[in-house]
């Protein structure tokens, strides 16, 4: 069992002073009755519930996709830290999104959020392997002996084993790296680990998922076939 408001904001109807409005304006009904009481406890399993006559499904499962700029953490609140969430645009910022994984402070790129816990739970298990793509800039240039260093997985400077990875040089200073997992500043962990700092990083792809040309700190719905296409990652 829902509150009424939390049940229609989750169901798109907008944010909850929004649907305070809608109630107090007569426009949503429960099993065919006019309810004003936000609190009102339903079961939209067995109950019909309609706004201006339109029966509501339930929530709608969202997944976001976020080109996340340098500046913000990856957080749904933070007592001293810009978050993430802040760059949502209005419309979703009810919908109980969650982002999947993490982007540091200082990375940009593709980021997700969604409100389906399954699909959230599957892109960050590490027993998944979703793979992620990043392009880095750092300081001296990659080898052979790295590329094979990443391929056999990395032991960090702290005694942390990292699975196989990949590491393509792709010219001085510039790399493209590939990895399973989601560790703490990982990528950033593993370059430093062969002599390489990090000075700038992005990440380009996650699954079969490109960022594109989305611009910077702009965000878009995925399509049903793209959520389809990251559930069999």
């Amino acid at each position: 069992m829902d509150r009424l408001d939390k049940f229609l904001s989750a169901s798109g109807a907008g944010t909850r002073s929004r649907v305070k409005e809608l109630l107090k304006a007569g426009r949503v009904t429960v099993d065919g009755g006019v309810e004003r009481d936000p609190g009102r406890k339903v079961d939209p399993d067995v109950q019909e519930i309609r706004l201006d006559g339109e029966i509501l499904g339930g929530r709608r499962r969202v997944v976001l996709m976020l080109h996340k700029p340098v500046g913000f953490v990856t957080a749904t609140s933070d007592a001293h830290e810009r978050t993430v969430m802040e760059l949502l645009p209005p419309e979703y910022r009810h919908l109980d999104l969650n982002p999947v994984g993490r982007l540091d402070k200082e990375t940009e790129g593709l980021l997700l959020f969604t409100n389906d816990g399954a699909l959230l739970h599957r892109l960050i298990s590490p027993r998944q392997e979703v793979p992620k793509v990043y392009y880095a800039r750092h300081e001296g240039n990659a080898t052979r002996e790295d590329v094979k260093a990443f391929t056999e997985g990395l032991l960090l400077r702290d005694g942390t084993k990292c699975l196989p990875a990949v590491l393509e040089p792709l010219g001085p200073g510039e790399s493209r790296i590939t990895v399973r997992e989601g560790k703490y500043h990982q990528v950033r962990r593993m370059m430093a680990s062969r002599g390489m700092t990090v000075l700038y990083l992005r990440r380009q792809r996650e699954g079969g998922l490109e960022l594109g040309d989305l611009p910077l700190g702009e965000s878009r719905e995925l399509s049903e076939e793209e959520i389809r296409a990251l559930e069999q990652t």
